[in-house]
């Protein structure tokens, strides 16, 4: 879907976004999102403040999103050893034992609620964001001349600054949600270690403003998983949950004792 939405939004031209132009694509969402940037710029004294409150404004938007995927998350963080306890259960790769493996898994997962499209969508709801941004920056002339600090906005960082920022806060956004997961493995590695790379990487080749708009939204992402998927507290709360098992098995191994203890008296 996402491929198929690039490609479809690829096609739509390359002319400069006026009044005159025309179309659902072309003026109803790039001409007008151009023109709320340029207010915003005209408000806060500044393009590149355009782009960040045009940022934080979508970041607050799909902010319902973000936290249905963090509860969502989080459910899956807390069955991850009942789901590894049920692949090495049928660690067979015939197919029979494969389909068992997976009539299990969606049996699990509709006990705790969780749908394991949900990771999916808060990037399939950006993905048309991040390229109208980009087509409304780069097709409209006070923004792709525009400057912001050392920076024109259609062009690119210069000094890779914030390619590097907009890395560094995918990296701690992606470090928290991993420290607060029960169990480690190969796939939180890759998260933890490869999305910054790939964001750095991508953020060199793309103008400044599509740079400073992951920049504000990585870190916004990062401030809200702190506030919303604390790892500390979550390790503690389990802990204490762990805890609290591990006392009331102990609690009932004593009463079998004193209960057989009474019946041999």
């Amino acid at each position: 879907m996402i491929a198929a939405a690039s490609l479809f939004l690829a096609a739509c031209g390359k002319k400069p976004i006026t009044s005159s132009s025309t179309g659902f694509w072309d003026h109803t969402i790039l001409y007008n999102l151009s023109q709320f940037i340029i207010w915003l710029s005209h408000v806060f004294g500044g393009y590149g403040m355009g782009i960040i409150m045009i940022t934080l404004i979508i970041r607050i938007i799909i902010l319902p999103l973000m936290i249905y995927q963090t509860r969502s998350m989080r459910r899956m963080q807390e069955i991850q050893p009942q789901l590894s306890a049920l692949q090495k259960k049928y660690k067979s790769r015939d197919t029979a034992t494969q389909q068992k493996l997976q009539e299990e898994t969606r049996k699990l997962y509709a006990e705790v609620g969780y749908n394991p499209v949900s990771g999916c969508l808060p990037l399939i709801v950006q993905m048309p964001i991040i390229w109208a941004l980009y087509q409304a920056i780069y097709r409209t002339a006070a923004l792709k001349t525009g400057s912001f600090l050392w920076m024109q906005l259609g062009d690119r960082d210069p000094y890779f600054i914030l390619p590097i920022l907009a890395a560094v806060f995918t990296f701690i956004s992606s470090w928290l949600s991993v420290k607060s997961q029960p169990e480690s493995n190969s796939m939180n590695a890759v998260m933890v270690w490869g999305m910054p790379v790939i964001i750095f990487f991508t953020a060199v080749s793309v103008p400044t403003a599509l740079s400073l708009y992951w920049v504000i939204s990585n870190a916004f992402q990062a401030g809200q998983t702190l506030l919303i998927q604390n790892p500390w507290k979550i390790n503690r709360e389990r802990e204490e949950r762990e805890t609290a098992k591990r006392d009331q098995a102990k609690a009932k191994q004593r009463a079998i004792k004193k209960a057989r203890r009474s019946r041999r008296r």
